[in-house]
């Protein structure tokens, strides 16, 4: 696969390793623990996966993994994604970009999402639920 063929996925909800969606992207090459820059706000919907968006302040560093995905893979992955979910950019902490799954922060707002950035990541949020 050329360089030109792969997409670069931060994951950092349900699609884990542990988490119950992982399965999803399980044929993809695993490239690593990443951080985010600290730009962005973490989200429960419904407690099944992380809502994020990026902010300009009072952001926090999102734990999550990096993957290379083939444009099959990718599509895939987009394929089975829960609803209002949208591929967009993010940048890690290293400053590379990498693609991932944001949330409308007008849907959370709505909707009264509770904000769970104070565990900087989805697995140990999902943790301390028990």
């Amino acid at each position: 696969m050329s360089d030109t063929e792969i997409t670069r996925v931060f994951i950092c909800g349900s699609a884990l390793r542990g988490q119950p969606d992982h399965g999803t992207i399980a044929e993809t090459e695993f490239l690593g623990a990443v951080k985010t820059q600290p730009n962005y706000r973490l989200h429960s919907v419904y407690d099944q996966h992380p809502g994020v968006y990026e902010v300009e302040t009072d952001g926090i560093a999102i734990a999550g993994e990096l993957y290379a995905m083939t444009p099959a893979q990718y599509q895939h992955l987009l394929d089975n994604e829960p609803p209002n979910l949208y591929p967009g950019p993010v940048t890690l902490e290293d400053g590379s970009d990498a693609t991932a799954m944001l949330y409308p922060q007008d849907l959370i707002e709505a909707n009264n999402l509770p904000d769970v950035s104070q565990f900087g990541g989805w697995t140990a949020y999902k943790a301390s639920l028990g």
